[in-house]
């Protein structure tokens, strides 16, 4: 377990870092966009376009991340009835089970617009930039999602198998 959780740290790492870099990106083309076009009245053509892969790529990695930290968006309506905490970690598994099995139906569907994207090889209008670049985020996204969850998973019946022991 300990050589899966230090290439998990390797990967957060990674992920973290991709996810500034294309922030700082995103941030230098809105004000690079912004200065061309109000201040220098000459706006560049493109740069809406080029927009498009980094936002994309940070929608997912966002996601991703969320997952990793185990800080997603859930509806905790039933969580404010259930009072047993052997009950509560039971839901916490059937959640993540829920989770896991729409991110690989999702994953499935991403895989799908992966090879579409890969044997079509289209490209972006005015740049012509490949739009596998942009339209890869949901697969590489939604994989780091489901290999999240199920880190998750995996951690929710250990604890309630240690907790029902006591």
């Amino acid at each position: 377990m300990d050589a899966i959780t230090s290439r998990a740290s390797l990967l957060v790492k990674l992920q973290k870092l991709i996810t500034v870099i294309l922030a700082i990106s995103v941030l230098l083309l809105v004000v690079g966009q912004v200065l061309l076009r109000y201040v220098f009245k000459a706006p560049l053509m493109g740069i809406e376009e080029l927009l498009f892969f980094p936002t994309i790529w940070l929608y997912m990695l966002g996601g991703a991340n969320a997952s990793q930290e185990r800080n997603h968006i859930s509806c905790g309506i039933l969580t404010l009835y259930i009072k047993k905490p052997l009950t509560m970690m039971k839901f916490n598994i059937m959640k993540n089970t829920v989770s896991i099995i729409v991110g690989v139906w999702l994953l499935y569907w991403a895989y799908w617009l992966f090879t579409y994207s890969l044997n079509l090889w289209k490209t972006s209008d005015l740049l012509y930039i490949p739009m596998f670049f942009m339209e890869s985020a949901p697969f590489i996204g939604l994989l780091l999602m489901v290999f999240y969850g199920v880190i998750e998973w995996l951690d929710s019946i250990q604890i309630y198998l240690r907790e029902r022991r006591k």
